[in-house]
């Protein structure tokens, strides 16, 4: 593991990240997924989003070809924070969708923008990777960034019941690639 930090430019905001690596991921394009805390889903079990599971398939893929990396962003709820998340939790039980509540709450849908992920891979001269994602944004953050994809590989979870409107959601209204079987 190694950790980053960097100053959010014009902000005093200080964004974090580990990079969680395995292999030498220099050679060719690795597996490579961004993804952003999950306090509720990782530690409590939540079983309102699949962040947890995404996260499991995510180090089993790479573990099991023995080269890749993990890009675990410090970004709770889509970058608002676990005391806003918490507040659009309480919205979402009024029947909100995940957006909707975000957007009660004077956010966007997603306050992420990725740039860190983008820096760490060139600090560590990856210039292409095999991205494990459903997320169309993260697949423009890199190829932005002037990182090439060469592949983006579904990392979806059988959902649970308790998922589902978070999940149709993302789908149907962020652009998700999800089949929600």
């Amino acid at each position: 593991m190694v950790g980053f930090e960097r100053e959010i430019p014009g902000t005093k905001q200080v964004e974090t990240a580990l990079a969680i690596i395995l292999g030498n991921v220099r050679k060719a394009s690795p597996l490579m997924r961004i993804h952003s805390q999950c306090f509720t889903g990782e530690v409590l079990g939540s079983l309102r989003c699949d962040c947890r599971d995404q996260l499991d398939i995510a180090m089993t893929e790479i573990a099991e070809e023995r080269c890749g990396l993990v890009i675990y962003e410090y970004q709770e709820g889509r970058g608002i924070g676990l005391m806003a998340k918490l507040q659009a939790y309480a919205l979402q039980d009024m029947g909100f969708d995940t957006i909707e509540a975000n957007h009660a709450l004077g956010l966007t849908a997603d306050c992420r923008n990725f740039h860190l992920p983008v820096a760490i891979l060139h600090y560590l001269n990856v210039r292409s990777v095999r991205l494990l994602s459903n997320n169309p944004e993260k697949f423009r953050a890199l190829i932005n960034g002037g990182i090439e994809v060469v592949e983006q590989i579904s990392c979806e979870a059988p959902p649970h019941p308790h998922a589902l409107p978070y999940l149709r959601t993302k789908k149907e209204r962020m652009g998700h690639t999800l089949k929600l079987l």
